[in-house]
């Protein structure tokens, strides 16, 4: 460990009144606060953050409920994300204040491992949700604002955290894509397409990011994971501003199995967003049958997500949980 870099508290029991000790803006209020001008944090910098996980999707998260941006650049944020000089994740994710119109609690923000903007995260939010809980802004659900729009999580009672993503985008030119639309919606199921020397059915779901799913027999066998992955993802012929890529296969009628790469971060341990993009393909490309409220289990290599596409609103709900690691402060270099 770097002690140089940052300090961590050990103890698990404690981290969570640690962190409302540090934080000058933890509170039990519902959300009223101030906002300040971000003044950008510079090198030599200290900067407090907690760490936390959803199925091993780690990120770094940061206090900024008193601003309406980010307290770190992009490039920062990817020094920061850095596993060997720094604390180390697949993002940072800046708790900021709620925009002046529009009925929300709290921003949401995040720049990839990267240094790009994604629209939203669904394992981030989760951790969102558990660190603004962690902070002291303790509510049954949020209401956050993203560059996907309006967000929900909700804090269950057994400690898992179940998000209202939205409605699917199916429109191919919303997603954006530029495969040939083949199906209902205006949109691309199993469309065929050449990469990487390789002939795919691909299927276009946005949940507010773009995702390209793929379906296949076999993941270990069926794909060169470190190759195709990485090849879709940069893919601007089919997918202008890039995309995630999911493989999938399916186990049984409520259980898939999938492995993601994602855009800006690469191979993760799970992705939310693309999670209940594959359920919403793998019902519409009549792959599995659609579930009742119990939801299809997907395992991801960290760990299973449970999807309800519900049919009477049209809204994808993520359940899963989110956990607090450790935290600390972090020399910017």
């Amino acid at each position: 460990m770097m002690k140089s870099t940052f300090s961590v508290f050990i103890s698990s029991a404690t981290m969570v009144a640690a962190w409302n000790s540090l934080s000058p803006f933890a509170t039990s209020t519902r959300y009223s606060r101030r906002a300040v001008t971000s003044i950008p944090a510079k090198l030599g910098d200290s900067v407090e953050f907690a760490k936390y996980e959803g199925l091993g999707n780690d990120f770094i998260l940061i206090d900024d409920r008193d601003k309406i941006e980010p307290s770190l650049t992009p490039e920062q944020s990817e020094r920061l994300c850095n596993r060997n000089f720094g604390v180390g994740g697949d993002g940072v994710i800046f708790a900021l204040k709620a925009p002046e119109e529009g009925n929300y609690d709290f921003t949401m923000r995040i720049y990839n491992s990267d240094g790009s903007e994604p629209e939203m995260c669904g394992n981030g939010i989760r951790c969102f949700a558990q660190f603004l809980k962690d902070l002291g802004a303790d509510a049954e659900s949020y209401n956050v604002n993203t560059l996907a729009g309006l967000i929900i999580p909700v804090m269950n009672s057994d400690g898992t955290i179940t998000v209202d993503m939205g409605e699917p985008i199916l429109d191919g030119p919303s997603v954006p894509t530029t495969l040939t639309p083949n199906s209902e919606h205006n949109s691309v199921l199993e469309q065929t397409h050449v990469c990487n020397g390789k002939e795919w059915k691909i299927s276009a779901v946005s949940m507010g990011n773009p995702h390209a799913i793929i379906f296949v027999d076999d993941l270990e066998n069926d794909i060169d994971f470190e190759k195709d992955g990485p090849a879709l993802e940069s893919d601007t012929s089919a997918f202008p501003a890039k995309t995630n890529v999911e493989f999938v296969q399916v186990l049984a009628p409520d259980h898939l199995k999938m492995k993601v790469w994602e855009r800006g971060a690469g191979p993760t341990l799970a992705c939310g967003t693309g999670t209940c993009a594959l359920v919403v393909a793998a019902i519409r490309a009549g792959k599995i049958p659609r579930p009742g409220k119990e939801g299809v289990r997907v395992t991801l290599p960290g760990g299973d997500l449970f999807i309800e596409w519900r049919e009477e609103n049209n809204h994808v709900y993520m359940t899963g949980p989110a956990n607090l690691s450790f935290q600390g402060k972090a020399l910017l270099k």
